[in-house]
């Protein structure tokens, strides 16, 4: 019998998305299947300490005591190593004698490869895919350069740009530009765009800070909310039109999915909208001409090469309402992934079931590790070349 492939799904996170990831990794794990896979349940509670030991999706799950209970009942730790053979090892830290704490036990065998089901800042922005490489692990979906871009929305629409693909207006500004100058990015604002207009930050998902602009009053507010979350804010022109999202799935040759549309049930999709509400209606296939619907697969597999994704994203675009223009809004790299997200309910509809996707994704992610390990680590015979 063939050994099961050890797979850590890593979940929780420091971001404003902490409950979205919850609810993500609770669909991955009760889909993923047993039979195949063994799973770790790995989580970093929202002051950054990584818990393994016990239930740590309870030990989440349970707000801020998740926080006491890693630190009381014992903490958690993922070790790296570099040079292991791309073997990264759980170890587990207990309370040593007179409170000190000390390494008293390795947690099984070493994992085969970590799925990283992460929303949000420290999670889905490169810095963990930055640490799992380091390890030599295998890892779900986009490396530190996609995940890194396709988290900061600024950075992002001017990749697209230069790519050629449709974006709406847009300014970028940080935080010190706004409190230095306000009414100075206010003016660039007004004239660039139209009201009304969105203020985001840029690095930042579900919707977290988002507000409307519908006229010169509002500006200072919603500005101010997109700058509690990030030091740098979005500000995009508003479009009457409709809201597609389409799934790509793949490495260097990525597929589309069929094309869904999102009819808000608030004035925008936005954070209550999509996890509070649940008044937004969620059509697959999308209600749109068959050569729109391609073009916006076809967009949305040039998005995800551009951003120089892999694994999984979700595409987002805007459809004028006369059907006469498309622009593309963002890229995910870990879009939701509960049973009900759009993510997997496009792959659903284009014929691949949830358990079948998490399992395409573990494949992926062994494929682009083979891939990465064949890059040379250095110069041939530099060694002799550089003694004195």
């Amino acid at each position: 019998m063939a050994r099961k492939i050890r797979v850590g799904v890593l979940f929780g996170g420091q971001s404003s998305e902490h409950e979205v990831s919850l609810a993500s990794a609770r669909s991955v794990l009760r889909a993923i299947d047993p039979d195949k896979y063994e799973v770790v349940p790995i989580g970093i509670t929202k002051k950054g300490a990584w818990v393994t030991s016990g239930d740590p999706m309870a030990q989440l799950r349970a707000g801020g005591q998740g926080d006491v209970q890693a630190l009381e009942a014992g903490s958690s730790v993922f070790a790296t190593d570099p040079w292991g053979g791309g073997r990264a090892e759980i170890v587990e830290i207990l309370p040593g004698k007179r409170g000190s704490r000390e390494l008293t036990a390795r947690l099984g065998e070493a994992l085969d490869v970590i799925f990283p089901v992460l929303h949000g800042p420290y999670g889905e922005d490169g810095t963990v895919q930055g640490m799992l490489a380091l390890t030599g692990i295998p890892y779900v979906g986009s490396e530190v350069l996609g995940s890194a871009v396709g988290m900061d929305k600024i950075t992002m629409k001017s990749v697209f740009r230069d790519h050629g693909l449709p974006v709406a207006p847009y300014l970028g500004v940080t935080r010190a530009e706004w409190e230095r100058d306000p009414a100075g990015v206010q003016i660039r604002a007004e004239r660039l765009m139209q009201y009304p207009m969105f203020a985001k930050p840029s690095n930042m998902g579900s919707s977290v800070g988002v507000g409307k602009i519908h006229g010169p009053e509002e500006f200072d507010e919603a500005i101010t909310l997109a700058a509690r979350y990030d030091r740098r804010i979005i500000i995009e022109q508003g479009l009457d039109a409709r809201e597609c999202e389409c799934g790509v799935l793949g490495n260097d040759v990525p597929e589309a999915s069929v094309v869904g549309e999102v009819v808000p049930g608030n004035e925008f999709y936005d954070y209550r909208a999509k996890y509070v509400d649940d008044s937004s209606d969620l059509v697959i296939p999308a209600e749109i001409p068959h050569n729109l619907s391609e073009e916006i697969r076809r967009l949305s597999v040039e998005a995800f090469k551009a951003l120089d994704c892999a694994g999984m994203a979700r595409v987002d675009f805007f459809v004028a309402r006369d059907l006469s223009q498309v622009w593309i809004n963002e890229l995910n790299t870990i879009p939701g992934f509960t049973r009900i997200s759009m993510y997997p309910k496009l792959w659903e509809a284009s014929g691949v079931s949830y358990p079948e996707l998490i399992g395409r994704l573990i494949e992926l992610a062994f494929e682009r590790h083979e891939d990465r390990v064949r890059n040379k680590q250095a110069l041939d015979d530099v060694g002799s070349a550089l003694e004195v």
